[in-house]
């Protein structure tokens, strides 16, 4: 794909209407994100765009599970999955319980489990 081109399903028809007056836009002041908090979530959500850190995400909305099972459920290395959820941590997605020489992993609050809920129920609409 040409730098400069589009997918094909952010691109615009070519009968697509557009406005070319001013609809009295100038006098709003709509709230606008400020440009940190603007980067700040561009950064987030650049994160969560790796595959491996959206399936753990998605175990983890259903049960606290410690690394080695999820290891097993995501056939990846210990390591590999230990790596990834340190990320999230540091994200603060994801936190860990003790108990005794195990560390489960769960998902760090409510935010996070609506957010993922409501990212899979947008993809899922027709």
């Amino acid at each position: 794909m040409p730098p400069d081109s589009k997918p094909s399903h952010l691109s615009e028809p070519d009968d697509a209407p557009t406005c070319t007056s001013d609809h009295g836009a100038a006098g709003i002041k709509p709230p606008l994100l400020d440009l940190a908090k603007a980067q700040r979530m561009a950064e987030f959500f650049s994160f969560l765009g790796d595959p491996t850190r959206l399936r753990i995400l998605s175990v983890l909305a259903d049960q606290e599970l410690c690394v080695g099972d999820l290891a097993a459920i995501l056939e990846l290395s210990e390591s590999a999955t230990s790596h990834q959820l340190r990320a999230l941590r540091a994200l603060r997605l994801v936190s860990y319980r003790r108990a005794g020489r195990h560390v489960f992993y769960r998902l760090q609050d409510d935010h996070v489990l609506s957010l993922y809920q409501v990212v899979a129920e947008h993809l899922d609409h027709p």
